[in-house]
């Protein structure tokens, strides 16, 4: 329990804020618990991405890119560069030098095979995803196996809260990019 929750609660209690204060403290202690374990989780997912990189012997963005590319040719939804830059904040220039250094590594492809041939689609090396595979298979196996235990109706609720926290994340992102940033020297 953090110190700054603890005080809150016991100044509650002496105003005469009583159980339901406390409770509602209780439940703002569990999202804050909720927020560091997903902060936790996203930690071990960036380090899991560096060591990714290095086995491949790829700059941390360019295997951010392999990867970004591969998962969504897995959902059958192939990314254009322009929504690759999106998915790992590049601007549409250094997206261009990445996919033109992944290119001519034979870790990627440009294909235009919609019918409007301006558009672009991108897709894994053959080699990237047997190398992710090789990879990522283990941790892949221990995650399902932690999962394995909980029925389907919790994971769907779990699946729904991620969503509407990414969606709120995403909002927010929308809304900052929207003000120019200030500097921090700027007073």
């Amino acid at each position: 329990m953090s110190k700054r929750m603890t005080v809150r609660t016991v100044r509650q209690e002496r105003k005469g804020g009583g159980v339901e204060e406390a409770v509602r403290d209780g439940v703002a202690q569990q999202r804050e618990r909720l927020m560091e374990s997903l902060r936790i989780y996203g930690g071990h997912y960036s380090e899991l991405s560096r060591r990714f990189a290095a086995w491949l012997g790829l700059h941390s963005t360019d295997a951010t890119a392999v990867l970004e590319i591969a998962a969504a040719e897995e959902r059958g939804t192939p990314l254009s560069p322009a929504r690759l830059s999106e998915r790992i904040s590049l601007s549409t220039g250094a997206t261009t030098a990445l996919l033109n250094r992944l290119e001519a590594a034979g870790h990627i492809t440009r294909a235009r095979e919609h019918s409007d041939r301006r558009i672009v689609t991108l897709h894994s090396g053959e080699h990237i995803q047997e190398r992710a595979d090789e990879f990522f298979g283990p941790l892949a196996h221990r995650l399902d196996a932690a999962m394995s235990p909980y029925p389907p109706q919790f994971l769907e609720q779990v699946e729904a809260f991620i969503a509407d926290l990414n969606a709120t994340m995403d909002g927010h992102l929308t809304e900052q990019n929207a003000v120019a940033p200030r500097s921090l020297h700027t007073p």
